[in-house]
């Protein structure tokens, strides 16, 4: 997480965008288990300054493609959604466990792009995340890749991250990546400015 200095640990509700590489070994296809228990502790720590914490989360499917033998080549759709059943199952699993420790709940919210644009979806989703928050649970948040096809898709977590954020209310989304940085701008010169935030 930020430094005690950010302004991010003033905020009241956060939302967390967790990328597939920081959870993953892209070459063995396991857990960075301490990486995670590492974040669960410094939600812990944004707990008890009274922060509410909604996690959302890549991974399903490059844990799915170990766990189903599917490693080293190009999934086909069918195959994606299977690794993202069989992979979301052991992703959840690890951040329950690494929460429980801190006396965290954790509950598994499934989303896909109608949800947030049906209104009716909207709300019920919505009304499901404050009372999550409510109970003191953290939600941890990804897409429905079995029923999501490439149409009606959000695309990649950080829009996802987004679509909850306005969701629920957040004051602040937190995006962690092993990318040095973000574009201000769209990638074509001249407007190739990045502005990278790099930890002291």
């Amino acid at each position: 997480m930020p430094g005690d200095d950010s302004p991010v640990m003033a905020v009241r509700r956060l939302v967390l965008k967790i990328g597939s590489a920081l959870l993953v070994d892209q070459a063995t296809g396991t857990l960075h288990r301490t990486w995670l228990d590492g974040l669960a502790e410094d939600i812990a720590t944004a707990r008890r300054r009274g922060q509410e914490v909604a996690v959302v989360t890549s991974g399903a499917v490059a844990l799915g493609r170990c766990l189903l033998g599917l490693e080293g080549r190009r999934l086909k759709m069918g195959e994606k959604q299977a690794a993202a059943a069989a992979g979301q199952i052991a992703l959840v699993h690890a951040y329950r466990e690494g929460l429980v420790v801190h006396g965290i709940p954790a509950a598994q919210v499934l989303l896909t792009l109608d949800d947030s644009e049906n209104r009716h979806r909207y709300l019920n989703a919505r009304n499901t995340f404050e009372t999550l928050f409510r109970l003191g649970v953290v939600s941890i948040i990804n897409e429905n890749d079995t029923v999501a096809t490439q149409e009606l898709r959000f695309g990649d977590n950080d829009r996802l991250a987004a679509r909850v954020a306005e969701m629920i209310d957040a004051d602040a989304v937190v995006l962690f990546s092993d990318i040095d940085g973000l574009y201000t701008a769209g990638p074509v010169p001249p407007l190739m400015d990045r502005a990278v935030w790099r930890p002291n």
